[in-house]
């Protein structure tokens, strides 16, 4: 079998882990995979946007990250965390998670989630994809800066379980980016491709031999369990594979729901405390839930972590809570995450890629277990893998970065930077078409490696039929009531024939991304009809488009923003060393040198100053040459502290 084919050399290709709670960027060159850091030094970036008025107007803007995350807990109806969760799903799926969020989810117009943001005294609707965007293009900026070079091709991950509208959710938030998804990875089989590249190898049993191995992924909103064979390259062959044999999941299972146990024991407990029957406000959810966040955290490395929380209206909240009193709070969430693994290794095993066992469900021919997602440092977690598996746990990369890096792998295999891997996904549910009475027929199987193809004959149950609607639904059940419905294809002008007659070929085609393409061909006639399946839930092209056209109209005006923003932040951290570095050696220099470097600085402050304040002010050519001239000034300053760090330096240092 041949090499993953690539794509036509340009630019390079990053991988991204878009993530519930943190994202994160990464390339894989000739040194190997590794995480991209912001010039702050950070590879984490909260997938957290704050919204803001921008001069009044309709305009707003954003913020994206640490600041906004920091900021949480003051601005929490404009703060938009947790967005992951609400891609591709319609407002009532969504109702159970919006029950925990500081913003207001609403219902868009043709059905689909949108959230409401307060801006100067009105609101605003944002859809998840386009906050996602938000992340996304934070990600790419990141990349541009580290790398040097601009960034257009991106491999993205989502969830092992994500659904084809969750999918087609993420690929639209990459086109709003600026981004082309070159491939959409599920997150447990990039983990394993870091792994099977050779990152943790020092501290795996053998994972260079073939190795059926299980990655276990509980992140910040979602749990996915993948079963994979890894087969490296050999005698027999130059290319090395990653197979998928089997998944399962739960998208409504992760560290976010850690928190959420979390919050409504406290807000129990305060409603007791305070004999109120009312529900929390907004403000006093988000600061429960950023207590939840930090407790789980501390109980992660002690026993006990004290709980305190001052909520207004001489309100105070303490208690101490012991890491077994939270143990047993998550047990529930454990249990289903147990089932998906029972179910993962049962799947894998009627598919005959597992050793036979008295029970379906064992874990006999499992080689190892990796961990992947930050929610897996929680001991409870890690003790329960190792109990339910028979062996310890592989941590041998941070769970927070292995996705990442395995999608920069996989962006490497794609771009031809590395040579001989193919990775062969599978389809995590079933694809199918309503027929008479309401039934679904499955024309592709859960679990079949993509790309897969299916191709069925249907006929019409009633004469004299113009026109057939065919609807596609993803799921188990086998009634359509019980699956998810991904859209429609409609063949129409048909000659009317009688009932059974019409010869009706339907094919179902998934690609590498998991997208699925239907068309539907009347035999006799030669009607056709095509549908690439586009969510329910999410943009339409019209509405992506015109996201798009704002962001070319606007392109020029956000490129000089972005220039000044980066301007800022390199001024100040020039400004604070040079003027400290002056303060401890200026009377040692000549009078006139420190006078001009002074109005050197006093020039680029005022313009550090006047850009905070609003940007359009400052003309970025001229503030762009006024550091440079600050850089030049202040060589002579460098080389006299550098002289002094020098001698101060005690004898037979190096």
């Amino acid at each position: 079998m041949p090499s993953e084919p690539t794509l036509p050399q340009g630019d390079p290709i990053i991988g991204i882990d878009l993530g519930t709670t943190n994202s994160l960027v990464a390339i894989c060159d000739a040194s190997g995979p590794r995480v991209l850091a912001d010039p702050a030094g950070q590879e984490l970036l909260p997938s957290v946007v704050r919204y803001e008025p921008e001069g009044g107007g309709q305009r707003y803007t954003t913020v994206v990250g640490q600041e906004a995350r920091r900021g949480a807990h003051e601005h929490p109806a404009t703060t938009i965390a947790s967005v992951k969760r609400l891609m591709g799903r319609s407002p009532a799926e969504c109702a159970e998670d919006a029950a925990f969020l500081s913003y207001r989810v609403v219902e868009g117009e043709r059905g689909n989630v949108k959230v409401a943001v307060p801006i100067d005294g009105r609101e605003i609707f944002v859809s998840p994809e386009e906050v996602s965007a938000e992340v996304l293009r934070s990600l790419k900026h990141t990349a541009r800066l580290a790398l040097g070079r601009d960034v257009t091709r991106a491999v993205i991950t989502v969830p092992a379980y994500f659904d084809d509208a969750q999918r087609q959710a993420t690929r639209t938030a990459a086109r709003l980016a600026g981004l082309e998804p070159v491939r959409i990875v599920p997150e447990p089989t990039a983990a394993a491709l870091a792994y099977g590249f050779g990152l943790g190898r020092a501290s795996a049993r053998n994972l260079a031999a073939e190795s059926t191995i299980c990655v276990y992924d509980l992140g910040g909103g979602t749990f996915d369990v993948s079963v994979l064979r890894l087969t490296p390259a050999g005698a027999d062959t130059a290319t090395s594979f990653y197979q998928v044999l089997a998944t399962a999941g739960d998208t409504h299972l992760g560290g976010d729901d850690i928190d959420h146990l979390l919050v409504e024991l406290f807000a129990r407990e305060i409603v007791a405390q305070t004999g109120g029957g009312g529900t929390l406000s907004a403000e006093s959810q988000r600061a429960l839930l950023a207590l939840a966040e930090r407790v789980k955290v501390t109980l992660s490395d002690s026993d006990r972590a004290p709980v305190g929380v001052t909520l207004g209206e001489g309100i105070t909240y303490e208690r101490i809570i012991t890491r077994g009193e939270f143990e047993v709070l998550i047990e529930p969430l454990l249990a289903r995450a147990d089932a998906c693994c029972a179910r993962a290794l049962r799947e894998a095993r009627r598919r005959n890629m597992l050793p036979p066992a008295d029970d379906p469900a064992s874990p006999t021919g499992i080689d190892a277990v990796i961990l992947v997602g930050g929610s897996t440092r929680v001991p409870a977690v890690r003790r329960r893998v190792a109990g339910f598996f028979g062996m310890e746990p592989y941590t041998a990369i941070d769970p927070d970065k292995a996705v990442a890096l395995g999608a920069a792998v996989q962006a490497a295999i794609l771009s031809g930077a590395v040579k001989g891997s193919l990775l062969l996904d599978v389809i995590p549910l079933s694809l199918g078409i309503e027929t008479v009475g309401g039934a679904v027929a499955k024309l592709i199987m859960r679990n079949s490696s993509v790309p897969a193809s299916a191709r069925e004959m249907f006929s019409t149950s009633v004469d004299n039929q113009t026109s057939i609607r065919l609807t596609i639904y993803q799921g188990e059940r086998e009634m359509a009531a019980d699956c998810r419905k991904l859209g429609e294809v409609h063949v129409r002008n048909l000659p009317p024939m009688p009932a059974g007659v019409p010869q009706l070929e339907v094919t179902f085609l998934v690609d590498s991304n998991g997208v699925l393409n239907v068309s539907a061909t009347e035999r006799r006639s030669g009607r056709r009809a095509t549908l690439q399946v586009i969510p329910n839930h999410g943009l339409t092209s019209d509405e992506v488009d015109r996201i798009e056209r704002d962001s070319l109209t606007h392109a020029r005006e956000d490129m000089a923003r972005h220039r000044v923003v980066d301007l800022v932040a390199n001024s100040s951290l020039d400004l604070q060393w040079i003027e400290a570095a002056l303060a401890r050696h200026g009377k040692s220099l000549d009078p006139a040198y420190t006078a001009s470097l002074r109005t050197s600085i006093e020039t680029l402050r005022a313009l550090v100053a006047a850009a905070e304040t609003d940007w359009r002010t400052v003309d970025a050519g001229v503030f762009q040459r006024a550091k440079e001239q600050l850089d030049r000034e202040s060589v002579r300053l460098h080389e006299v502290s550098i002289a002094a760090s020098l001698r101060d330096r005690p004898a037979g240092t190096s």
